[in-house]
This record gives structure tokens, sequence and C-alpha cells, in this order.
């Protein structure tokens, strides 16, 4: 392997930590993920430390967890992600704004607008997470009585990507001459209806939008289950991957990157960023006694309920002190249900440490010092195991500034890791190309 690869490192925020007891931390802003002035720092101090993109998550239902639990949990509430996203545009020049946007709840119009304005306004440093929704609860938003299967949801996914993407291109690039002299705003003949027909989806278009300025925003993509794996090879040019050691994330990788290319396309097309829970110390005891402290301030209620979401099932009526008993296939996702039962069965967890564990951040997470860290990512990348990670960070913003003032200067003098970005667009930081307009 070429020994001039480097790191692409996202920050997954949601939109601040992903850790149940993070608001709770000690420093910690506790109402991060509502403030305004405190996601505009976060985003500049992320841009400060090259990173690649901001990743927002989103939610279409409160999470489905029972009220003595949800009132515990700091994800209640967070922005609509295009108005933030926006906004971060206003207050940044260079990191990627990257949005969670449902295939499942949503119209192909309304989100190929709203990417595009996005790419527009931030001068293309959109990026596009596709995902199914796999909260039941977001059904009975949207005028549903019970969500839609799996396989269901993913056919539509891939559909939909087909028209978003058909959208984009209704315009060619140089569509919009506004030759003033004449009075001709626009080209006629670089004007493209799209007039799709499909299974799921009848849109006729086009789009009443420019096409972005990257051609198309990145496309992104976190499902891990089969049908997650396929729609990814086939459409994703950026992968939120959920690997829990080295060995899980080289064999995600060499799957992945081998669909691609059956199906033709370049492997360097798509780059797979694990997500990855980080906490600095100055020495690994420090570190480990602070991850400790972070999931010590995570109440029981709250890791029973996430136990219960991750599995599909209500845990709360297991034996805490036992083992978990055979959990039935469900509706929710598949791939996050398996994790979390091979993690049982390979650690011999009862049910409540499982809870405990899940109830704070049971995933990927690198507790060190900023070398120890460095050590394990510069393995993960020289070994196939990623091309990167989304980083999230376990308090805000304490967590954040050690990753940006202590970690990145490491991967830095190691060569790991950019000093400047190469260029203006997310497309370009990533090292990926520009679509071509299928339709001119």
């Amino acid at each position: 392997m070429s020994r001039d690869r480097q790191l692409h490192l996202g920050a997954f925020m949601r939109p601040a930590s992903i850790h149940t007891g993070a608001w709770r931390y000690p420093g910690a802003y506790p109402d991060a993920n509502f403030n305004f002035a405190h996601l505009k720092r976060f985003a500049q101090t992320l841009e400060r430390g090259r990173f690649d993109a901001f990743f927002m998550a989103d939610h279409l239902a409160v999470l489905n967890m029972p009220i003595e639990a949800l009132k515990r949990s700091h994800t209640v509430t967070s922005f609509e992600p295009f108005t933030l996203l926006s906004a971060l545009a206003g207050a940044t020049e260079h990191i990627g704004l990257v949005a969670t946007a449902s295939t499942t709840f949503d119209a192909p119009y309304h989100i190929a607008r709203r990417f595009a304005s996005l790419d527009h306004i931030s001068g293309g440093r959109a990026g596009w997470n596709i995902v199914t929704t796999s909260n039941p609860d977001a059904a009975l938003n949207f005028g549903l009585d019970e969500h839609m299967e799996h396989g269901e949801r993913y056919d539509r996914a891939r559909e939909f990507y087909d028209v978003v993407t058909g959208l984009w291109d209704s315009w060619a690039d140089d569509a919009f001459i506004r030759d003033v002299d004449s009075g001709l705003y626009f080209d006629p003949a670089k004007l493209h209806v799209l007039n799709h027909k499909g299974p799921h989806l009848s849109v006729r278009g086009p789009l009443n939008i420019a096409r972005p300025p990257q051609g198309w925003p990145v496309i992104v993509q976190a499902g891990a289950s089969e049908s997650g794996r396929q729609l990814a090879a086939e459409t994703a040019e950026m992968v939120f991957a959920a690997g829990s050691n080295l060995a899980a994330g080289q064999r995600f990788y060499a799957d992945v990157k081998g669909r691609m290319e059956a199906i033709g396309r370049d492997r360097d097309h798509l780059k797979i960023l694990p997500g990855a829970f980080v906490v600095v110390g100055d020495t690994v005891e420090e570190a480990r006694a602070k991850r400790a402290k972070l999931d010590s301030l995570v109440h029981y209620e709250s890791a029973i309920a996430s136990l219960s979401i991750a599995l599909g099932v209500d845990a709360s009526g297991f034996d805490p002190d036992g083992l978990l008993p055979p959990i039935p296939e469900t509706n929710a996702s598949k791939s996050g249900q398996q994790r979390v039962l091979e993690l049982a069965e390979r650690e011999g967890l009862t049910v409540r440490q499982l809870a405990q564990r899940l109830g704070g951040y049971a995933g990927l997470a690198f507790v060190g010092t900023p070398a120890t860290i460095a050590d394990e990512m510069e393995e993960w990348l020289r070994t196939e195991g990623s091309d990167g990670f989304n980083v999230m960070f376990p308090y805000l913003p304490g967590g954040l500034d050690d990753f940006v003032d202590r970690v990145v200067p490491e991967l830095q003098r190691r060569g790991l890791f950019r000093k400047e970005y190469e260029g203006t667009t997310l497309r370009e930081n990533l090292g990926l190309p520009r679509p071509a307009n299928r339709f001119f």
C-alpha cells in the first residue's frame, strides 16, 4: 500500500455529542444541541483542525423510549439540518456540510432542491447522507400507521437516488447565459425534463435551481446490512461505517470496495470512514478515567431504553443480571441489532452491562494519548480498515478541543493528515471526481 495515503476526517455531530452523558460532563455545554453560538464555535474549531466535514444526524421523531428515560436525553431537541447548515455555511469557508435526509419520509424534489441550494450557498460544500429511517415512530408523524418494510425501504431509496441525481442534472452547467443585450436568460436546449415513472416514484422535473457547483453534492450512506452495503457500492462516495474493531473494519472495507469493482466503479471514488469515539488524555489511564466518568453519568432508564431501540424489542422486562434472551428478527435496523447481539455474546455481558454500554456509546473507540490514538488510526489506514474516520467527541467543547489541539498535530507530524485544504469544495478535499451531467 502507498505510504502517502492520508486520513480523511469527518466530525459526526448530532449536532453535538452522541454520548448520552455528554451534556452532564463537567465543563460541557448542557444546551449545545440547540445553541447556535456554540455550534458555530464547534464548526469553526473543526475547520481550524482541517476536518473534511461537519456531519449532522437528524431524527424525524422523538426517540422511541419511555418518558423516564427520554427526559434524560439531550437529543430530544435539535435544529432542522438544512436551516442549521445553511447558517454554518456563512460562518465557515472550507469545511464540508453533510446533512441526513430520509428517502422514506420525504419527496425527491424537496431533497434535490434543498441540497442544491445548500451546495450553492456554501460554494460547493454540501453532502447528502442517504438514510431510510429505522425508527418506526417516524411513520406516525407522516400519516402512516406502521413503518415501511426494510427491503422495500431500500428499494425505494435506490430509485430515490436516481431521481434526485437526475434532477440535479436538469440543467447543463452553462445553461444560464443571462445575455442582457438579447434578453435571453437561459438556453432552452440545455434544459432536461426528467419524466421519471418508476415502481415507487413519479417525478416530472426539471428542478427549478441551477446545477450544483459540485455537479452533485457528495453522496453519503451509512447502512451496513446486505441491502445497505449494495446501495453504498452502487451510489455512495462516503460511507459512515460502524466497525467495532479493526478486523471487522477490514472485512467491511474489502466487501464494499469489492462490490464497487464488480459493477465497474473505481474503488478510490468512495471513502469509508467508520465512526470513532475518541477520548484524549495525558496518559492512557487518564483517558480511561475520563470515559469511566462519562459512562457513570448515564442513568439506567436511559440505558435500557437504548438497548430496546437497538434490539427492536422492549428489554425493560429482561432480568438485568441475566444474559440476553433469544431476540426475534424485527423491522428495526438489522445491522444495528446484529452488532448488539455479537457484542453481548463476545463479551458475555449481562443485560445490565450491555445496556450501560449502549446507554453511553458502544461502538469503536480510541481512548488514550494523542500518540496512541494516532497509532491506531494509522494502523486502520495502512491495513485497509478505513480511509479515515467520522470522529465523535465525548463532550463539548473540551473533547473537540482536545482532538483538534492535540491529536491533529500528531497526525500532521506523521504525514497522515493535511495541513491545508486541497481545494474549495468537499469533493476536492475528499479527492472525488465531479460527476458528468448524464444528459448533456
